[in-house]
């Protein structure tokens, strides 16, 4: 919380410092147009020239009126009446169906924006390291970024476009004003001014309020899911948790509605202030035109004509300044949205390095040390583990001990803080990143269960190639899977869920059997197997463990396991101990040394007779 604290601290005082210069104004212009124009150009030249037109059009109308005005003074009857009323018509119908169609392309255009954003966000997502995802503030800034700073560039945009089309239709507006008379032109500019300065106010608090509730909107979006997830939902039941969760959200929202009142106060008097400025200046301006009526300067004509101009000008004005307080508030988003999508360059940038050989002869780990962020304490403590090729190596100890920690750093998921990962003597930080984990596959104890057709949860573990129906099946097979997914209402296009009609739900062991499927079909030269038989029951388990040498087809297996009577089979068997490696070897070696791996055997084989089994299969 003290890292969040810091963080949200820092961001508000970056905003303030912030100041509305035109270099900024002309780089948040710049990036904003880039992005608007990669994702739809058509629809952009189409809104420019819708502006033009409502633009030209509103000029119009002025002029119109006072035709219309004159018309009707003069002594020309109603038909010379009919043509500048007509016109009029016109030209204010021209000025709604421009607004109309703006507002149906600025839609479509904001969503062309929107998943051009969301491809970046995402791939910032997906492609950093997995150190980021043990730091709140990366979740904080993630979740900033999706719910506000995703749409801030097209607002920017938006806001420039209001420009454009409220500066043509002021210069429009204010040369016939200036017909009228030249002295009310300024004063109509000077009422945008007090918009203008309460603005800036109002954009800094509008950002400092989004980093203030960054947090408080996690939690609720937290405890929505908890109420409303499929996982979650036996749970919630079983335990009659749904009163309680609903009072968690609702002590957030509470705190969040308390925030958002004094924030919409505070927004509130700010434009009041605005445009009570704006308004005094307006009656100013008003009396003005009063002044110069009485003085026979303007003709009735004129004088009408001069207050629809005044009205429209005075609207335009307000709305240039509108725009460029969108675009400075938008600005401030978007500072933490290039922030955040800075991280996806430097993990660009350090996707670099040797293509990772397709095969090895040995992997080797030697005085590895690792300590997850924020942690006081090291995972892993100077180990060191060897592999060869085609061996089939175990990892046990118990929970904690540091056996998943060190399957992700053998798979190239994080970097050692110290000492080395070798693969035939070279350290893998010499290869790219993604080369390397294109030759490792993993299957996690928390596996993914995509819900997809179940062809599609299988050749997942190869994306980067079109889907193979012979492979698919054959690594179905390895895996002991065949039976369950063609007994699948439509095979292997049955989706594996119940989220979607027509899915299925499998058992827990029945998915392991998938996810051991998609390691075999990513056909790498290293497999890490997380716990592979965890929802298996001890038959299908002994059959994984008879045939896993056969399925892996020569490749090297790392396994690791809580089960000791399932690495008996293994080549090798490392024993860790809160983040070492206490004692290798052979299981019967280990049981001869007599030393943590016999005790925790032992301790299993007395569980496994007093819960009635049969104490010669554990202890064999």
């Amino acid at each position: 919380m003290d890292e969040e604290r810091v963080d949200s601290v820092s961001l508000r005082v970056a905003a303030r410092s912030e100041k509305k210069s035109l270099g900024r104004l002309s780089s948040l212009v710049r990036m904003s147009l880039s992005l608007v124009w990669s994702s739809g150009r058509s629809l952009f030249i189409a809104l420019v020239v819708l502006q033009l037109v409502a633009a030209g059009a509103l000029a119009g109308q002025v002029l119109a009126v006072q035709a219309v005005l004159d018309a009707i003074l003069g002594a020309g009857g109603v038909d010379a009446v009919v043509r500048p009323a007509l016109l009029l018509a016109g030209l204010t119908a021209v000025s709604m169906i421009a607004a109309g169609a703006q507002g149906q392309v600025q839609r479509l255009l904001a969503e062309l924006v929107s998943r051009a954003m969301w491809h970046r966000v995402l791939g910032v997502a997906t492609g950093v390291g997995l150190r980021h995802f043990e730091s709140p503030e990366f979740y904080n800034r993630l979740n900033r970024v999706q719910t506000s700073a995703l749409s801030r560039p097209y607002q920017v945009t938006q806001g420039l476009l209001g420009m454009v089309g409220a500066l043509a239709a002021s210069i429009g507006v204010g040369i016939a004003l200036v017909s009228v008379s030249p002295l009310l032109l300024p004063l109509v500019v000077i009422g945008g001014v007090p918009i203008l300065l309460t603005s800036r106010r109002e954009s800094r608090l509008e950002f400092e309020f989004s980093v203030r509730q960054t947090v408080s909107m996690r939690w609720r979006q937290y405890f929505t899911v908890l109420q409303t997830g499929r996982d979650e939902a036996k749970e919630v039941r079983a335990f009659g948790l749904a009163p309680w969760l609903l009072r968690r959200f609702d002590e957030h929202y509470g705190s969040y509605l308390d925030d958002l009142g004094r924030h919409v106060r505070r927004r509130t008097v700010l434009m009041v202030l605005g445009q009570v400025g704006s308004a005094l200046v307006l009656v100013a301006t008003l009396l003005v035109l009063v002044w110069l009526i009485a003085r026979g300067d303007i003709g009735v004509a004129g004088a009408g004509a001069a207050i629809v101009a005044i009205r429209m000008l005075a609207t335009q004005v307000q709305s240039l300044f509108r725009g460029v307080q969108t675009i400075f508030e938008s600005g401030l988003f978007l500072d933490d949205l290039n922030g955040f999508l800075a991280l996806g360059e430097a993990a660009r940038e350090e996707d670099s390095g040797d293509e990772a050989p397709s095969g090895f002869l040995e992997i080797e780990a030697s005085g590895v040390h690792f300590r997850y962020p924020g942690s006081e304490t090291e995972a892993l403590r100077g180990v060191n583990i060897r592999l060869g090729a085609g061996e089939v190596v175990a990892l046990v100890g118990e929970n904690g001990s540091g056996k998943t920690t060190l399957a992700k750093l053998l798979a190239g998921l994080y970097e050692p803080d110290a000492g080395a990962i070798r693969w035939d003597g070279r350290e893998i930080r010499e290869f790219r990143p993604s080369s390397l984990r294109e030759r490792i596959t993993v299957v996690f104890q928390d596996f993914v269960r995509y819900a997809l057709p179940a062809r599609e949860n299988i050749s997942v573990g190869r994306v980067d190639e079109p889907t193979d129906e012979l492979r698919v099946r054959q690594a179905a097979a390895a895996a002991g899977a065949t039976s369950a997914l063609e007994s699948l209402p439509q095979g292997y296009d049955t989706i594996l869920s119940r989220l979607f009609s027509g899915g299925r739900e499998l058992s827990g062991g029945q998915w392991q059997r998938v996810a051991l499927a998609r390691s075999f079909y990513r056909d790498a030269p290293l497999v890490i197997l997380d716990e592979p038989s965890a929802a298996l029951d001890p038959r299908a388990e002994h059959e994984l463990f008879s045939t896993l040498r056969d399925a892996l087809h020569g490749r090297t297996a790392l396994f690791i396991s809580h089960r000791f009577s399932t690495v008996r089979g293994a080549d090798r068997i490392y024993v860790l101990n809160e983040g070492e490696v206490v004692e290798e070897g052979s299981h019967e070696a280990l049981l001869a040394a007599d030393g943590r791996y016999a005790e925790l055997f032992r301790l299993q084989s007395d569980a496994y007779v007093a819960r009635g089994g049969k104490a010669g299969e554990s202890a064999k």
